[in-house]
């Protein structure tokens, strides 16, 4: 990766994050990747710019520099969930299932409310059992004495390490072996068949494989990596779902339909996981039209159903709703998307879904502080407070609260609110919040115009921008605390004018050099 050694480039770190960001929205991600990797020359080590151009080098098919961005924005926080779902998805698309599986859980125990490390557990899962098969698959026979298992409990042990790595040798080999089959590559490779076909008729071109690019690249090489890269896609596609696991499920759902014509429980939830996925993907991959038309259709699919084929219908119907709503927000149509996310919590309410409730308010909230209606915003919200169920949570949940009290000059409520935030984030140990916390206690006083408490939040504020390595918030709350300090020297001029009015008049310009706390450290 090595942004050690590379000339700095021009530029501020948020204008190459927002370029590669914007890039990524628009599915340009060659381009995007250089404006992340600039971006990580002037800040390197920064776990969210790295989790970024992971997906990059993902989407362009470099699952090596994928992988290696994801661990590396692990190094320090390894509870970071952004950076464990993506060295998941790595994994994943690397046809590690079962590593990619472990991250997955652990992502789950960390952030169980995020739909997509459920997805991924699940399209593992799958993904496994179509590899080896299912364990009902296998009938064991007891004909001796089965004390002999604790015997051998640690020669398992020693043996397993070298039992997986036989079984994925054989496991590969049998692959290859398949793959060689035009019949399976066709099925397999789709359209992209007849790209193979193309190249591998390209490598009889003798002529043509010795020649070179205007580059010096060879063309034997570029048509040799083609080839490589779809027989590896070839195989992970075999993994993920084999040519006799396809071939079998559709001969079962042949003989299903023609024996009752009635849709089984696995098969709805396997396209309701399916399709929640897809719409999950749309949505982080900067594709919201695309996502809400995908949740649409989903809602309107099992509307259709009956309670009986569906028993958590009316909570699916809740979570499309909610879908529906955060696609509505990212295309900026906040009308449609307060009333998708009030559809949601209706069907919340009427069902006693206290997660799904708590979800609904949460957006609610969101939309209303979008749109400028800072008090529904804070009405919401504290309906909200004795639902959350983590100090992470409570953290944003106070923030938030106080900043629409700030935007609606209630300086009072806002401190009152940021300290409890800050309260929370103490308990969580959360740097960052720390920071946003204290900047917001430290508003709420300059509007009371208690300057001197205001100066040490700042400082205070400060010092957390020190510890997480943020230039752009240092320097925003150096002028603030300069401004401060100004303000707090002008009070104790006009202060210091009323009490010697009719007293022996004091050299102002000693005020000076009064012992302003933070003024000096500026």
């Amino acid at each position: 990766m090595g942004e050690a050694g590379a000339e700095v480039p021009t530029g501020t770190f948020p204008s190459f994050v927002a370029e590669g960001t914007l890039l990524v929205r628009r599915g340009e991600h060659g381009k995007a990747l250089p404006c992340f990797t600039k971006a990580l020359q002037l800040r390197p080590g920064d776990k969210h710019c790295l989790v970024a151009r992971s997906k990059c080098y993902l989407k362009l098919g470099d699952t090596e520099n994928s992988l290696k961005d994801a661990e590396a924005s692990l190094q320090n926080d390894k509870t970071f969930s952004k950076g464990l779902y993506q060295k998941a998805e790595t994994l994943y698309t690397m046809g590690d299932f079962e590593f990619a599986l472990v991250f997955y859980h652990r992502g789950y125990r960390l952030r169980p409310e995020l739909q997509k490390f459920r997805l991924g557990i699940q399209k593992s899962q799958e993904a496994i059992v179509n590899c080896i098969g299912s364990p009902s698959s296998v009938k064991l026979e007891n004909k001796e004495d089965l004390c002999f298992l604790s015997r051998q409990a640690e020669s398992k042990k020693a043996k397993q390490k070298l039992q997986i790595k036989l079984t994925k040798d054989q496991k590969r080999t049998s692959k290859q072996e398949r793959v060689r089959n035009p019949q399976t590559e066709r099925q397999l490779l789709g359209e992209l068949y007849a790209d193979k076909a193309y190249l591998e008729k390209l490598l009889k071109d003798e002529d043509l494989m010795k020649s070179s690019t205007k580059q010096g690249i060879k063309v034997k090489d570029l048509v040799l990596g083609g080839i490589a890269y779809l027989d590896t896609r070839a195989e992970f596609w075999q993994q993920q779902k084999p040519i006799y696991a396809r071939v079998r499920e559709r001969k079962l759902r042949q003989q299903r339909w023609i024996r009752d014509r009635k849709r089984k429980p696995a098969e709805v939830a396997r396209y309701i996981v399916k399709s929640m996925e897809d719409i999950d993907m749309l949505l982080t991959g900067g594709s919201p039209e695309e996502s809400c038309k995908k949740a649409e259709h989903v809602l309107k699919t099992i509307q259709g159903w009956s309670d009986d084929e569906v028993p958590n219908k009316n909570e699916l119907i809740g979570n499309l709703h909610n879908c529906i709503g955060n696609a509505q927000i990212e295309m900026g149509q906040m009308d449609a998307a307060l009333q998708s996310h009030k559809t949601d919590l209706e069907f919340a309410r009427q069902n006693n879904l206290p997660d799904a409730i708590s979800r609904a308010l949460d957006n609610i909230g969101r939309v209303y502080a979008r749109i400028g209606k800072f008090q529904q915003a804070i009405d919401t919200w504290e309906e909200k407070i004795p639902m959350a169920k983590s100090s992470l949570e409570k953290t944003w949940l106070f923030h938030e609260i106080g900043q629409c009290y700030l935007e609606l000059n209630k300086a009072e409520e806002a401190q009152n609110y940021g300290e409890k935030s800050l309260q929370s984030a103490d308990e969580e140990g959360d740097v960052e919040w720390q920071l946003n916390a204290s900047v917001l206690v430290a508003q709420a006083q300059v509007k009371l115009k208690d300057y001197q408490a205001a100066i040490i939040n700042f400082e205070k504020a400060l010092e957390k921008a020190k510890l997480i390595h943020s230039d752009d918030a240092q320097q925003a709350i150096i002028i603030a605390l300069d401004d401060v300090s100004k303000s707090f020297i002008k009070e104790l001029k006009e202060g210091e004018r009323e009490t010697t009015a009719d007293s022996p008049k004091v050299d102002e310009r000693r005020l000076m050099y009064l012992p302003v706390p933070g003024f000096c450290s500026l």
